[in-house]
């Protein structure tokens, strides 16, 4: 299967065009979606079978564990030009438009994020079938450790390989992530809300003495489990892995004989020559 982040590599394909926008184009946008769905089934598909398009949904689990979570991203977004209202509103309702037409597994879960949906096939299949997950995001390395489990980045437009997934796990637990303002296990948790704190300093010899176990507190244990929760896909909720599991058993709503009239409605002329790409 080959897993697309779907927010995730729509805007990287949108990245270069969003700020040239005085106005959010549906018909541009959905072009778009469209034109990276169709290199990556062309790219991926013989070794990989066909796409499972994740999107995230609202009201995160990990929000409602860890308030802070993600809060700097909406900062940013709402003093950005982009009307990223429209934006997501418009990517929802292409999403949704898709689903109804094109023969692709849509999945999506209440409370859960693309990254929930992912971790939970690649946990439950990553042994069994080839899987290519195509994002930039680098919490999926962890998920290398399926030995048939491998990762595409848009971003940088090469394979991301992760030698070590279960040292890097450990790191990322320790250092936290900052772009999703998770702070390290020697911060607080309110470290990238609060303007008058700063992250405390990780050094090495403190990363190592915290890795081996020799630098514990009550507190470096507390915040450790805090970013395990976070960062590492084990700590998914049950019901959040059940419910992605079963979504993805749900056969796709559209069928590729009607895909021409989907092309002809929506004038999508300079895709009709590739509509067999799709």
């Amino acid at each position: 299967m080959i897993l697309i982040d779907n927010s995730q590599v729509i805007l990287a394909s949108l990245f270069h065009s969003l700020n040239q926008m005085n106005e959010i184009d549906e018909s541009f946008v959905r072009h778009l979606v469209l034109n990276a769905y169709r290199f990556y089934r062309q790219k991926f598909k013989k070794e990989y079978g066909e796409l499972v398009i994740c999107s995230d949904t609202g009201n995160y689990w990990r929000t409602e564990f860890f308030p802070h979570y993600k809060k700097n991203r909406k900062r940013s977004q709402d003093k950005s030009n982009i009307n990223w209202g429209e934006l997501f509103d418009n990517l929802d309702s292409i999403t949704e438009e898709l689903k109804e037409n094109f023969p692709y597994k849509f999945l999506s879960v209440p409370h859960a994020e693309a990254d929930d949906i992912i971790a939970s096939l690649c946990m439950k299949y990553g042994e069994q079938e080839n899987i290519m997950i195509v994002s930039s995001d680098k919490d999926f390395q962890q998920l290398q450790r399926y030995s048939k489990v491998k990762q595409y980045s848009p971003n940088r437009k090469d394979f991301l390989v992760c030698k070590d997934p279960q040292s890097y796990l450990i790191e990322h637990t320790i250092r936290g992530d900052a772009s999703d303002g998770i702070p390290n296990v020697l911060s607080d948790d309110d470290t990238f809300v609060n303007t008058n704190k700063r992250q405390q300093r990780m050094t090495k010899l403190k990363f190592n003495d915290i890795k081996s176990g020799t630098l514990k507190t009550e507190e470096i244990a507390a915040n450790w489990d805090r970013n395990q929760t976070l960062v590492d896909f084990t700590r998914i909720p049950d019901d959040i892995v059940a419910l992605a599991l079963d979504e993805y058993e749900i056969e796709p709503l559209g069928r590729r004989k009607d895909l021409l009239n989907y092309f002809i409605t929506h004038r999508l002329k300079t895709l009709m020559d590739s509509i067999g790409e799709f």
